[in-house]
């Protein structure tokens, strides 16, 4: 038996369009399960060219999931077993210490997980489902430019443990996954500045960031029966930045 075998299984990755969740988008088709992916673009072909962007094999919508009216009413795949949920945005030049920009992270980066995971409730609990949230380091320390990034990924991790603990005698099993430091859109911040990157890459013990394919084996275990006993807790993969 394969334990990381998806065949016949269904998966819906939001936020998979690129970077870090695309690759786990990836991976669960890999591992054959038929792959639905939510983004913000209005098509599929509107990703073309956009770096680590690859939505060819996956079904697409488009989902704002900063609007809670969105997640409401978009449709999800008929047969779901698998949620991961990677929304993520952040605001610089501390935009996110203005109403404004802290208001459009938290809708973003918290709000909608539980919007989402309510939404596909009943239909995770009938089929022994899971979700998979995924967070950050930075849930775990202060960040001291992005206070609303840093503050709603910590609210992600407490909300994993509280799901965990709330939704497993419903049949659902929630579990959850913080990346350290990844070369995507988000990070360009850090990763473009020769000096900045020099100083993180000091701060991984591993010396190198973390790529796509290393998330996406952490949340296909996470997804898998080799982790049936796993409740309530955010695996942190970051080649040990946090240590």
């Amino acid at each position: 038996m394969n334990e990381l075998d998806f065949s016949g299984k269904g998966v819906l990755v939001v936020g998979g369009s690129s970077g870090i969740v695309n690759g786990i988008a990836h991976a669960f088709a890999d591992h054959g399960a038929a792959v639905h992916v939510w983004g913000t673009r209005a098509r599929a072909e509107d990703y073309e060219g956009v770096e680590g962007s690859d939505l060819n094999g996956l079904a697409y919508q488009r989902v704002d999931v900063g609007d809670r009216t969105q997640v409401e009413t978009a449709s999800g795949p008929d047969a779901l077993d698998v949620l991961i949920l990677c929304q993520g945005t952040v605001v610089y030049r501390r935009g996110e210490f203005q109403p404004e920009g802290w208001d459009r992270v938290m809708a973003v980066n918290l709000d909608s997980l539980m919007a989402c995971a309510m939404k596909f409730h009943d239909t995770l609990a009938a089929r022994g489902g899971v979700i998979v949230i995924v967070s950050s380091v930075s849930g775990y320390t202060s960040n001291r430019g992005n206070p609303a990034y840093a503050a709603s990924k910590a609210g992600a991790v407490s909300l994993t443990k509280t799901l965990g603990e709330a939704w497993a005698r419903d049949g659902i099993r929630v579990v959850g996954l913080a990346p350290g430091l990844v070369d995507t859109k988000l990070t360009k911040v850090t990763t473009e500045h020769p000096e900045r990157r020099e100083g993180a890459l000091r701060a991984i013990p591993l010396g190198r960031m973390g790529t796509p394919q290393d998330m996406a084996g952490a949340a296909l275990f996470l997804a898998s029966p080799l982790a049936a006993y796993v409740v309530g807790q955010t695996l942190i993969v970051d080649g040990g930045l946090s240590l």
